[in-house]
């Protein structure tokens, strides 16, 4: 497996501080360099998510503390805030050209999604804004968006490889056939449980092998989805708690998300997973 490179620039301190803390980890055996690897991932994890947890971050604090009668509504500063928010992060250059256009383009599929889903009655949006479409603010595809934030950022700061991984061709067919039946199942039969069952046999044999600090290791691609998903699912009950949308079931009194929904995120995560993907496509080792 390759090793970590020296960083080189501003960066060069981090390394010099990683391998100093690594130096002390290693003086308590495997059980320290275990603890300490076990650090360095989750302050990874938390890089990754930085986009969505602000985002989260945001939900309760605009339902906690905005004003109801500020100039600005409470969605509308939840979409200047995430502009902000990702204008930050591209100076900061935390987050590159390439991916902002994936999750500027995943922003445009989910809010697609929001019209069809809203307009028909599967959600709604209690509150007053004007920065909206079709009755849709649009801090919602931000919501969406930080999904694919999550897997951008994740796959480059753990540097992934993959074993058994299935053609590109097949993946975006897929993708394509899942976001379909999102809209499709409301007249025609519901391909859920098929499409289950494809994510199954093409990913299955999948191994995502990912870098912490020095040495890549390894788990089942389907793994990370689901984990994924059940995040994704805990967020969904934040946005719902606060009231950022709710839906019919919720209306006489809030109660959490049904456990089905896990379901639904992790066909998403197959889409926002497969747009990543095409920036990586061309690059060795993918």
């Amino acid at each position: 497996m390759m090793k970590t490179p020296h960083p080189a620039g501003a960066a060069r301190w981090w390394f010099r501080l990683d391998a100093t803390l690594a130096r002390c980890a290693s003086r308590c055996g495997r059980i320290g360099v275990g603890v300490y690897e076990f650090l360095c991932f989750g302050l990874k994890q938390a890089s990754a998510c930085l986009f969505g947890g602000l985002m989260v971050a945001l939900l309760v604090g605009s339902w906690r503390w905005y004003p109801a009668h500020a100039l600005l509504s409470r969605y509308d500063f939840l979409t200047v805030s995430a502009v902000a928010i990702q204008l930050g992060l591209l100076a900061s250059r935390l987050e590159s050209l390439e991916e902002a256009r994936v999750i500027v383009l995943f922003h445009v599929v989910g809010t697609a999604m929001e019209w069809f889903k809203t307009g028909i009655g599967a959600w709604s949006y209690p509150g007053a804004s004007y920065l909206h479409m079709g009755g849709v603010p649009l801090f919602t595809g931000f919501m969406y968006a930080s999904v694919g934030s999550y897997i951008a950022r994740a796959w480059r700061l753990f540097d992934f490889r993959f074993t058994r991984h299935p053609p590109f061709g097949s993946s975006v067919a897929l993708a394509v056939a899942i976001y379909v039946n999102f809209f499709s199942h409301h007249w025609l039969p519901d391909l859920r449980g098929l499409l289950f069952l494809v994510l199954a046999w093409l990913f299955g044999p999948t191994w995502v092998h990912f870098r912490i600090r020095c040495v890549h290791r390894r788990m089942p691609l389907l793994l990370g989805f689901v984990l994924v998903a059940g995040f994704i699912w805990l967020a969904e009950n934040v946005g719902t708690y606060t009231h950022a949308w709710i839906y019919p079931a919720q209306r006489a009194g809030w109660h959490p998300v049904p456990l089905a929904k896990l379901g639904s995120w992790l066909l998403l995560m197959v889409i926002s997973y497969v747009m990543v993907s095409a920036i990586h496509r061309r690059k060795p080792g993918q």
